[in-house]
């Protein structure tokens, strides 16, 4: 008997221990395989509340499920339950407590998953258009957001949230008391929005947001700067040339952006098949990955940031052209402890 209650039938075994698995194009850091992940494109990764005991890490995917893995002190994952849909499922979050997953998906529901019982009930059912995002706030609010354009990406660090929508739009929602908007900024990147992560300060407190692009670009805006001209900026990332622009350069779309709980340096993940770890304090690269024979979709630190998840899956950036229905999906997991510490160097 699992710690969720019964255990699906997914996975037969554990994967190899950190740093020990053997390198090819799909895997060229080397790092741990998760066991039996998705049969279709990644979307999410999220792990575990540092409520519960242990690692415990759930993946959605276009093959309309949610996948829960326990990841051992020693590396290995062991599969322990998942949820099905009828459609893509497109985000994934934990409850405070760790004790519920909640869920949304293609097929206009957001549901929410007792891992105790392995029951998933439909919290959220609409009528016009897919569910895209789910965030916990705490034990007891749920949160629906209404605004007058399609929702790209969002993130909620309570008490606040933020929502990038088409037409370059961001609204930034205070969640005390009375949910409200609080502000709109006009965007300081000049192509669609892909993903938004809040960064907290250092007592905790969610203090602004990195906004990725379609365009290889990611944005660190403070919601109430000092000195805006100062503080606020862009950077580029995920280009075939790094950042020179004498020669042509492939430029991919920022597909996830993760803060580390400790440092608060932060990861980007991209359409090029690589990985980068970033201190936004220092404006410093500490450390970009080998390149991956697929796109990285997601990313994740663990609640003590010793571990970060990252998943390879197409994600359509190139068209159905580009689809291979026998390329493998993988979760890989990397020891963060040491290469995510912050640098005093300026880039």
């Amino acid at each position: 008997m699992s710690l969720f209650g019964s255990t699906s039938s997914f996975g037969t075994g554990g994967s190899g221990v950190f740093g020990t698995t053997t390198t090819d194009s799909h895997n060229p850091m080397k790092d741990v395989e998760v066991t039996s992940p998705p049969d279709d494109s990644i979307s999410c990764l999220a792990f575990s509340p540092p409520t519960m005991p242990g690692n415990f890490l759930i993946a959605g995917s276009w093959a309309n499920d949610v996948r829960c893995w326990e990841v051992q002190d020693n590396g290995q994952t062991v599969p322990k339950a998942q949820q099905m849909h009828t459609g893509p499922v497109l985000d994934a979050c934990w409850s405070d407590d760790g004790s519920k997953v909640f869920t949304a998906s293609c097929d206009k529901t957001a549901k929410m998953w007792d891992l105790n019982s392995n029951q998933a009930i439909t919290v959220v059912s609409v009528n016009e258009t897919e569910t895209s995002h789910c965030n916990p706030l705490d034990k007891s609010t749920q949160l629906q957001l209404y605004h007058d354009r399609q929702c790209y990406c969002a993130d909620v660090v309570y008490p606040m949230a933020v929502v990038a929508t088409a037409e370059r739009g961001l609204i930034v929602y205070q969640l005390e008391n009375q949910p409200s908007e609080f502000r709109r900024i006009d965007s300081p990147l000049k192509h669609q929005h892909r993903c938004v992560a809040i960064f907290k300060d250092k007592q905790n407190k969610p203090t602004g947001f990195a906004l990725g692009s379609i365009e290889g670009r990611v944005a660190i805006h403070y919601i109430n700067p000092q000195n805006p001209a100062k503080d606020n900026f862009t950077f580029k990332c995920h280009r075939s040339n790094g950042t020179n622009t004498t020669t042509p350069q492939d430029i991919y779309a920022v597909n996830a952006i993760a803060f580390h709980p400790v440092h608060g340096t932060l990861a980007t993940v991209g359409s090029d098949g690589r990985f980068s770890f970033w201190d936004k304090d220092a404006r410093t690269k500490l450390k970009t990955s080998e390149q991956l024979d697929q796109p990285i979709t997601a990313c994740c630190f663990n609640n003590n940031g010793n571990i970060f998840a990252y998943a390879s899956s197409y994600d359509w950036s190139k068209g159905h052209e580009y689809y291979n229905p026998q390329k493998k999906n993988y979760i890989f997991l990397r020891n963060a402890a040491e290469e995510l510490k912050p640098r005093n160097k300026k880039w």
